[in-house]
């Protein structure tokens, strides 16, 4: 057996000391905020039931999920007993060079070069970066000249989640959509002050943080995309524009503030992390680490979000009150939400969608029911929380007129909020924390969507529908949900419904007092994390109960303690904390890594669900030193990867770079947007 590839772990999770610092407040030297004693996958053994007679009980055999993966079964098979998600690989056939369709590249190799690297045959370009003016008036970056009334009108910091939606009628071009999770101050100003910031800078941080709407054009002959600038959909949304509070609890008073005593009008969106695209040609937005960003924390409630007790990295208290609980207490209860933006009308006021639940959303991926109602998948990034879904009540309604968009626009405000229940089918002793396979030879089980609230009515013991809303992570609690490895990004294949869910690390689990492995969350110190495949019962996305299994165990593939989907592992890509997912149109998966710990930089992969090759996976790209790899777009012919962190390793600051991306050595680091095609004008991978 080769050796195990060198772990790097400046930090738990594999990332900086200061990417930890601004990103999520330092999380991870925190305490666990669920201090409750819910079970979690494993310790609710189904005792009684074998592992057919469970999958049997789950009763989930579909005709669309047999149809769209017929290798797995195999022709013939007998699906009276087949569960969906049935087919353990066995022995496969070595593979040939070629791939998977979709996969058809030479993997690029581990590596630490501060630098995009992508496959042999393949170009990219930068296609913006932090800074660029998109707006009218708005000026040329320059780093030793900004102004918040610059940035305003500039791409923000630190882009995260992308959507490219199209744009009719004209030729050539789409609608980007760009999150913008957060600022560095230490890499944006020279000679900056931790601890004496001033009102520009935070101004200018605060006009940095937020959303991004930017129309592209491609190049003829190329994949190259570059921003339209002054286009009229072009928009930015900043940490002081205007967001609308909707359903079941806007207006309560847990989100009422002295500045809007009705409950309905928040300022600003902060740490938008991953999101999602609708059917009906909007973007969803997940607010993730804003617990940070407020000082003075005391109550319960407070220390379960993860806020804390004393001043704010950042020092916003300084320059707004509402960024002090102790003067605006309920200012933390109007962020943790899902953002709704209708990216085709730059007049329109964002909502935040409080039926969707309040916690740090890292995803929320819509897919349809068979009768038109949108169901989202939502994941909370925190060691010990949970996986959610929402189901609407109302069916969307088709096309373009203004009635249907209208209409459409209120799909997200009624339906109900479930958090999910998992269990596993193998003896709890088998999970010892090194991560073997049981001797089914699958991490697998079952599970149950436990409704939390619909509408106005709450379906948790002693809490109010609003309450619910509003302290999801505490209504968790109180119904026994599953603690997970930090569920992050959730994305339902469009081909089969399967349902995938990126679990990043968690090196606490196993830990003294803490939770130890499960099926669910088969090692202890988790350092490289897994992606979790859930089939609901029936293909019915608005069901209660669903299968699951392991699709990825990642890590050094030499690893005993990896798995991928059963495929010949000396023949995929090493892989490391996967964070954010994507699909393309073959039915591949593609996973963007943060705070991968083999040696390498994080990158981008792809990964065949289905068929003979199910489970190889290839690495499509890296990126630069200290970067994270965020928000893949899947496209025919074009992969856009978000950038995001250039450079941010401990010591570095603009007067010491430790990173010369994306511009050359004496240039400032700046997060930006890469597209990447192929040299001949094909297809991805084909």
């Amino acid at each position: 057996m080769r050796n195990l590839l060198p772990l790097i772990s400046p930090h738990p999770g594999g990332r900086s000391a200061l990417t930890c610092r601004y990103r999520c407040g330092d999380a991870c030297f925190h305490e666990v905020p669920n201090t409750s004693d819910n079970e979690y996958a494993g310790d609710i053994i189904a005792g009684a039931l074998s592992r057919r007679s469970m999958m049997r009980a789950a009763a989930v055999v579909t005709v669309a999920a047999a149809a769209g993966t017929a290798a797995l079964t195999g022709p013939g098979a007998p699906q009276a007993e087949a569960a969906p998600l049935a087919g353990h690989p066995g022995k496969k056939p070595k593979p040939t060079p070629s791939g998977a369709r979709g996969l058809r590249f030479t993997p690029v190799a581990p590596n630490k070069d501060d630098k995009v690297t992508v496959p042999d045959g393949y170009g990219q370009n930068v296609v913006i970066r932090w800074g660029e003016p998109i707006l009218r008036g708005a000026p040329a970056f320059d780093p030793d000249k900004q102004s918040a009334k610059a940035q305003a009108g500039q791409f923000g910091y630190n882009n995260d989640f992308l959507s490219l939606l199209p744009l009719r009628g004209e030729h050539g071009r789409q609608v980007m959509v760009a999150n913008h999770e957060y600022t560095d101050e230490i890499l944006m100003f020279r000679g900056y002050d931790p601890a004496s910031p001033t009102r520009e800078q935070v101004e200018i941080a605060w006009a940095a943080h937020g959303l991004s709407v930017v129309v592209v054009q491609e190049e003829n002959r190329t994949g190259k995309l570059g921003p339209v600038k002054r286009h009229p959909l072009n928009r930015r949304l900043t940490a002081t524009s205007e967001f609308q509070v909707t359903g079941p609890a806007a207006g309560s008073p847990l989100l009422r503030t002295s500045a809007d005593p009705t409950g309905r009008k928040v300022l600003g969106t902060l740490n938008n992390c991953a999101g999602g695209t609708t059917p009906w040609g909007t973007t969803l937005h997940g607010e993730e680490n804003f617990n940070q960003y407020f000082a003075n924390g005391s109550r319960d409630t407070d220390k379960r979000y993860g806020i804390g007790t004393a001043a704010t990295e950042r020092k916003w208290e300084r320059f707004d009150k509402r960024f002090d609980l102790a003067q605006e207490p309920n200012e933390a209860h109007r962020f943790g939400w899902v953002v709704e933006l209708d990216p085709y009308d730059p007049d329109s006021t964002p909502r935040k969608r409080t039926a969707l639940g309040r916690f740090k959303h890292e995803a929320a991926e819509p897919r349809l029911t068979a009768d038109g109602r949108p169901v989202v998948y939502m994941g909370d990034d925190e060691r010990f929380d949970y996986l959610y879904k929402f189901v609407s009540s109302k069916q969307m309604k088709k096309g373009n007129s203004r009635a249907a968009r209208e209409h459409n626009l209120t799909l997200l405000d009624e339906g109900t909020l479930y958090v999910a229940k998992l269990t596993g089918d193998s003896p709890a002793e088998e999970f010892d924390g090194s991560g073997k396979l049981p001797s089914d030879g699958e991490f697998d089980g079952s599970g149950v969507w436990i409704p939390l609230a619909t509408g106005n009515t709450s379906h948790v013991p002693g809490m109010t529908a609003e309450e619910v809303y509003v302290f999801t992570r505490v209504a968790g609690d109180k119904v026994g949900a599953t603690k997970m490895d930090r569920p992050e990004d959730v994305e339902p294949s469009p081909r089969t419904g399967r349902v995938y869910v990126a679990l990043t690390n968690n090196t606490d689990r196993g830990k003294a007092g803490k939770p130890g492995a499960d099926e669910a969350n088969p090692r202890n110190a988790n350092k490289h994390g897994q992606v979790l495949e859930l089939a609901e019962n029936w293909d019915d996305a608005a069901g209660d109960g669903f299968a699951w299994r392991l699709f990825l165990v990642a890590g050094d593939p030499n690893d005993p303690a990896t798995y991928y989907a059963g495929f010949p592992k000396e023949n995929v890509s090493p892989i490391s904390c996967p964070d954010n997912v994507a699909f393309d149109d073959h039915g591949n998966l593609w996973i963007s890594t943060d705070g991968a710990q083999l040696g390498s930089h994080d990158g981008l992969f792809g990964v065949a669900t289905q068929g003979e090759r199910r489970g190889e996976l290839k690495q499509f790209l890296t990126v630069p030193s200290g970067a994270e790899t965020c928000g893949p777009v899947i496209q025919d012919r074009r992969v856009l990867v978000a950038v995001q962190h250039p450079g941010e390793i401990d010591g570095a600051s603009v007067e010491k770079p430790a990173s010369s991306w994306p511009d050359g050595p004496g240039k400032i680091v700046r997060p930006s947007v890469v597209a990447v095609w192929r040299k001949d004008g094909g297809d991805i991978g084909v």
